[in-house]
C-alpha cells in the first residue's frame, strides 16, 4: 500500500511540474490599439489546433506583394462561429479586419473576414 501511495505521489508531482501546452492571450501577441485592414488573395490555409492560420497576399501601394499571416481561433471555435473548412478557399479575394502583431511581423488577428460576395465570417469575440 505504501509503494502505491508513493507511485501516485510521484505521478502527481510529475504532472504538476510538466510544461503545459503553450498558448497565448490575445494581448500578448496582438495590439488592439493598432487595427489593420488587409485586402488580398488567400494563398494558404492551415486548419489545425490550437489556431487556424490563413495567409493573404496583399499588394502594397509600391506594387510589392507582401504575404500576411492571419490567426484565428481553433477549428472548433471557428465552427461554433459558422466557419466551415471550405469557408475560405485558395484564390479567394478577401478583406481582413483585425489587429497587428506586437512584434511588427506581417501578422494579424483575423477577427473579421469579408468575402467577395459580401458575406462576413467572424472569428473574434462579440466585443
Amino acid at each position: 500500500m505504501r509503494n502505491r501511495f508513493f507511485a501516485y505521489a510521484a505521478v502527481a508531482m510529475f504532472l504538476a511540474t510538466a510544461p503545459a501546452f503553450p498558448h497565448h492571450a490575445f494581448s500578448g501577441e496582438f495590439d488592439a490599439s493598432k487595427p489593420v485592414t488587409l485586402e488580398g488573395v488567400v494563398t494558404r490555409i492551415d486548419w489545425e489546433n490550437p489556431h487556424v492560420y490563413f495567409y493573404v497576399d496583399v499588394a502594397e501601394s509600391s506594387g510589392i506583394v507582401v504575404s500576411w499571416k492571419c490567426e484565428t481561433r481553433g477549428p472548433k471555435g471557428l465552427e461554433s462561429r459558422g466557419w466551415k473548412r471550405d469557408s475560405l478557399k485558395l484564390g479567394d479575394k478577401v478583406i481582413v479586419h483585425g489587429s497587428l502583431a506586437r512584434n511588427g511581423a506581417h501578422m494579424a488577428d483575423g477577427r473579421e473576414v469579408t468575402l467577395t460576395d459580401g458575406r462576413k465570417i467572424l472569428s473574434g469575440s462579440n466585443n
